[in-house]
């Protein structure tokens, strides 16, 4: 199985928006279900109920926005810190769609304390393979609670503030309980320490995958994610 670098993540993505005619909201839908599925693998409801979905002002933050959404149909508590939403419909519409499921929304990063207490599981769904440092403020809170946390994360393609060839940047960066690779797996996945990997995305054109090599693993049976 190939692991992506910077590049080719932009022009894989690339490819499926113009060669194969996926619109950005298909493909936001179709990942975070498959983020959801993945959750669900691993943290189940019974024990891991409260969950806590930060969101990023881009795609992975809309992956965040639908993750949370299916993870409430699935019998969890979401809430949603979202510290910058990000103002075209697309985003408007999923953050409405999230309120209008009863999913909470908090506007104030909750402390570690905080999220010891009323949290079971944090999704970090803040940035995605664009991201290029320094974190800005408006995320810096945030950023400080995924690196503090005790919780469990489950991260989103791309562990936030990682490098998505290198890895961590600083010691103190977050280190992921699950990261769900979307499409295929980043260069950065390699460095990944934590219990669980999946790939999500269940869409990929047998051409595209031929073209940049991908050697994706097979789903099993009818599953939205695979274990890699």
């Amino acid at each position: 199985m190939k692991y992506l670098n910077q590049n080719e993540a932009i022009s894989v993505d690339q490819d499926l928006f113009n060669e194969y005619k996926f619109s950005v909201d298909q493909l936001m839908e179709l990942a975070g279900l498959s983020c959801a599925h993945a959750v669900v693998k691993c943290f189940p409801a019974d024990r891991y109920s409260r969950v806590l979905v930060c969101c990023g002002p881009g795609n992975n933050g809309g992956d965040g926005l639908v993750c949370a959404r299916h993870l409430a149909l699935l019998g969890y508590k979401c809430t949603t810190y979202y510290p910058k939403p990000t103002p075209k419909p697309l985003y408007e519409n999923l953050a409405y769609q999230c309120k209008r499921m009863e999913i909470c929304s908090i506007v104030e990063c909750p402390t570690v304390e905080m999220s010891a207490d009323g949290f079971d599981l944090i999704v970090d769904a803040l940035f995605g393979f664009s991201f290029k440092p320094p974190v800005r403020a408006d995320f810096v809170p945030v950023v400080e609670l995924l690196q503090q946390t005790k919780l469990p994360i489950a991260s989103v393609d791309i562990p936030s503030g990682w490098d998505v060839e290198q890895g961590k940047l600083q010691d103190c960066d977050l280190e992921p309980t699950l990261l769900i690779s979307l499409t295929a797996p980043k260069l950065c996945a390699k460095h990944l320490k934590g219990k669980y990997h999946y790939l999500g995305g269940r869409f990929v054109p047998p051409a595209l995958q031929r073209k940049y090599e991908l050697n994706l693993p097979d789903y099993p049976g009818n599953e939205l994610c695979v274990e890699i």
